[in-house]
């Protein structure tokens, strides 16, 4: 547990330490911020400061630290060092700048402000983008856990109505527009903060229970220091994609305007965006740590993880909690797995509402105005929630692109931090590195993987996957790397020409 436990104590190192150089770049004044400023009473709300933690955590988390933690064990305990160093220098960075930016232009939506920063064309592409995503997110976790409630009446001896998933996708959506359309400290402020205490404690129980059971050892890094995966998928990119939440995730760009509208003042940006990035990345490596100690490992393979997780995200994740906490830990996956996506799900749709609204230039200070954005927003999401449910609509094909779009969407914003920093004159290598890693690992992954253009250069015998031709990819996502990086520091010399002339 060695590796385990540094991986921990750096974490946490990480925070004070680089989380405060990457504070001190950005440079936080007692400027008045736009929740003091226009406070509508809506979005635009001051909260404290331990609630705006607990609320960012939630929203960015859901189960993506969970279920992302576990699919990325499949690989080994190698998925620690990409959860650790990938939260510290990427995702926390992420998340604080795409806060603080939004902050600094009056909690205008991401799409906003990376078109502030890079341009007409990515404004208008992120737009479209943004919405899409958010609509697609918020729908998928309104069916998901709508599913795992039909499963949850009927195992408790149910029938009738409160067995079907049209039910209580409904029900779901009901809520979603609630919550969507009143006040953000109506619902999200006053019971987001327990649910992120919850994320917590099932967290700290898994770890513990792992710790006082003998029976369970978290094999360390260096003794494990190869491709553990069963398909033997490569770790490059593949391994960087599906971690996502837990390392770095496009997805908390949407996210984090929302407390930027909250905030009293900005000098609380470092614990509550680079902190709940940490706290997620905690999260995330507990519950790698949990893959790769509770199951069997065979011929140097996670076997025993890829069992479990083929009888379903939600199965892995009870079966992990009664394995550490017994009963307890039942009760605690429950609430996992059916609240923490419903929260994901109803800012998603909050988010894809405002992002429309700094788009359109519609004010959300009125009744009328929230209703005019609210109604589409939820009613594309119904109607491909119901349709889904009534078996007339499949997007899981176009949920498999999520994973790649997400990061895309981290790695744009990163260049969008990049080309902030420059213009203010401070330190942009510390989102300039990230950002050309990540364009690394997006392209890398669009080129091998078989939803995108893997079909086309991988091979396949019988319909299956046989090789991963990693010959071709690596070097095309190295030289797209560089090319986005020769892109960025061309237009930083194109801008220093424009204003010496």
């Amino acid at each position: 547990m060695i590796s385990f436990l540094l991986c921990l104590a750096l974490l946490i190192i990480g925070y004070f330490v680089y989380g405060k150089i990457v504070d001190n770049t950005f440079g936080p004044d007692d400027r008045e911020t736009p929740a003091v400023r226009i406070n509508d009473g809506v979005d635009y709300v001051v909260m404290p400061q331990w609630k705006l933690f607990l609320v960012q955590l939630l929203n960015i988390a859901g189960l993506g630290p969970i279920f992302g933690a576990l699919q990325g064990a499949l690989w080994g305990p190698v998925v620690f060092l990409w959860i650790t160093f990938g939260t510290i220098f990427a995702g926390g960075v992420h998340d604080y700048f795409s806060g603080m930016m939004s902050e600094r232009n009056d909690g205008a939506s991401i799409a906003e402000v990376t078109g502030k920063y890079l341009g007409p064309v990515m404004q208008n592409i992120m737009r479209v983008f943004s919405v899409v995503l958010l609509i697609m997110v918020g729908t998928v976790f309104a069916v998901g856990p709508a599913g795992l409630i039909v499963t949850l009446c009927k195992n408790g001896g149910m029938s009738g109505v409160m067995t079907t998933t049209l039910f209580w996708l409904i029900i779901i959506l009901a809520y979603y527009f609630i919550a969507t359309f009143i006040s953000i400290d109506a619902i999200i402020g006053k019971i987001y903060p327990l649910f992120g205490i919850c994320l917590i404690i099932m967290a700290v129980g898994v770890i513990f229970g792992i710790f006082t059971n003998p029976a369970y050892t978290i094999p360390e890094i260096w003794a494990n220091f190869s491709n553990m995966h069963p398909s033997n998928t490569p770790i490059w990119s593949f391994m960087f994609i599906t971690v996502a939440c837990g390392a770095i995730s496009g997805f908390h760009s949407t996210q984090s305007p929302l407390m930027a509208r909250c905030m009293k003042s900005e000098k609380q940006g470092h614990f509550v965006f680079y902190g709940a990035m940490v706290s997620e990345g905690i999260i995330a490596l507990i519950w790698a740590a949990a893959g790769c100690a509770l199951y069997t490992i065979t011929d140097g393979k996670m076997v025993g993880l890829a069992e479990a997780l083929a009888a379903g995200q939600s199965a892995a994740i009870y079966d992990v909690c009664l394995k550490t906490m017994g009963k307890v830990g039942v009760a605690l996956a429950m609430i996992g797995v059916v609240i923490c996506p419903i929260t994901s799900g109803d800012t998603a749709f909050r988010s894809a509402r405002l992002t429309l609204s700094d788009w359109l230039k519609i004010d959300q200070d009125s009744y009328a105005n929230r209703l005019k954005l609210c109604v589409p927003v939820l009613g594309v999401g119904a109607f491909l929630g119901i349709g889904n449910a009534l078996g007339f609509i499949n997007y899981t094909v176009i949920w498999r692109y999520f994973s790649w779009t997400n990061q895309t969407l981290a790695m744009i914003v990163l260049w969008a931090a990049s080309m902030y920093l420059f213009k203010e004159k401070k330190n942009y290598w510390i989102t300039a590195v990230p950002a050309t890693f990540m364009s690394a690992v997006s392209c890398t992954y669009f080129v091998l993987a078989p939803e995108c253009l893997g079909k086309m250069i991988n091979t396949y015998a019988d319909g299956k996957l046989v090789a991963y031709n990693t010959a071709v990819a690596y070097p095309i996502g190295i030289v797209f790397a560089i090319a986005m990086l020769a892109l960025f520091i061309y237009a930083t010399k194109k801008n220093t020409e424009k204003k010496a002339a």
